[in-house]
């Protein structure tokens, strides 16, 4: 799974088109030597699709907030971002009601061991699974909620958990939507579940299948301590690298390192056209 691109220059609109291309074949891009300054980054998210700013301010960078900052380093003194995100599986905006088609990862300070991101192919996934399974997740709704791992903002502090839970499901309310889906830019059936952000599975008529959601996990290698499922993929990077990635088909979970070491990294998320 992926593919490595040397000279690409996001200013030529040949090797733009060609790039979104690559990102629906092969799933991951790692773009090498890349110089980007958040507002250049963001103009190369908006020549894949429409950037939308994460929902939650605390994750914007001051400057331009479309672009996500994960850092766990103070920039000149400023704490920016958010530190070590995403460290379970999941889909970014899987539980809202339309998640992102393509993300990109532009990393800016990388530490010097466990580095990188883990990733699964949904629609490899979906094409393994058993006729059993395939069976039972026919016609299954898929319940996807960001309760689990929402992170606490420093305005909560002091706050009742159970106000902060009411404000979460009034904002981000639980979303339902089909478990296996079929792909709209390359027609694959994927199975669209998550270790982070699924919380339930229901059958045709409404009732919860924890023993599915549980099968359909371990299948997948979601539920892998581990992580050597064969299913997984450890997509490493350097400075200079910025990985662009099929949103819908793939589940991801970054890798932080154990030490005290910076970490910085940007991120931006885009829409593709409805029906486009």
């Amino acid at each position: 799974m992926g593919v490595v691109v040397d000279d690409f220059d996001p200013a030529v609109d040949e090797d733009v088109q060609l790039l979104k291309k690559t990102v629906y074949r092969e799933k991951i891009v790692v773009l090498k030597r890349q110089q980007h300054d958040p507002a250049s980054f963001l103009e190369l998210g908006r020549r894949l699709g429409t950037p939308e700013a994460y929902y939650e301010p605390i994750y914007h960078h001051p400057d331009v907030p479309e672009v996500f900052v994960s850092a766990n380093a103070d920039d000149d003194g400023r704490r920016i971002g958010v530190p070590k995100t995403g460290r379970f599986w999941h889909s970014d905006y899987q539980f809202m009601a339309r998640p992102f088609d393509i993300t990109l990862i532009y990393p800016r300070v990388v530490p010097s061991t466990n580095r990188g991101t883990l990733f699964i192919d949904l629609a490899r996934a979906y094409d393994l699974l058993s006729p059993a399974l395939r069976q039972a997740v026919a016609a299954t709704t898929a319940v996807h909620s960001v309760r689990r791992f929402f992170k606490i903002r420093p305005e909560d502090v002091y706050r009742p958990i159970g106000e902060v839970l009411a404000e979460v499901d009034a904002r981000t309310p639980p979303v339902r939507r089909p478990t296996v889906f079929t792909h709209p830019q390359t027609g694959e059936r994927v199975l669209y579940l998550s270790e982070g952000f699924t919380e339930a599975i229901e059958d045709a008529d409404g009732a919860p299948r924890p023993d599915l959601l549980t099968e359909l996990l371990t299948a997948t290698g979601q539920l892998d301590a581990t992580f050597t499922h064969p299913a997984i993929h450890l997509q490493t990077f350097d400075v200079g690298d910025l990985l662009i990635w099929d949103n819908r088909s793939l589940v991801h979970r970054a890798v932080h390192s154990d030490t005290p070491e910076p970490a910085v990294s940007w991120r931006v998320t885009v829409h593709e056209p409805i029906g486009g």
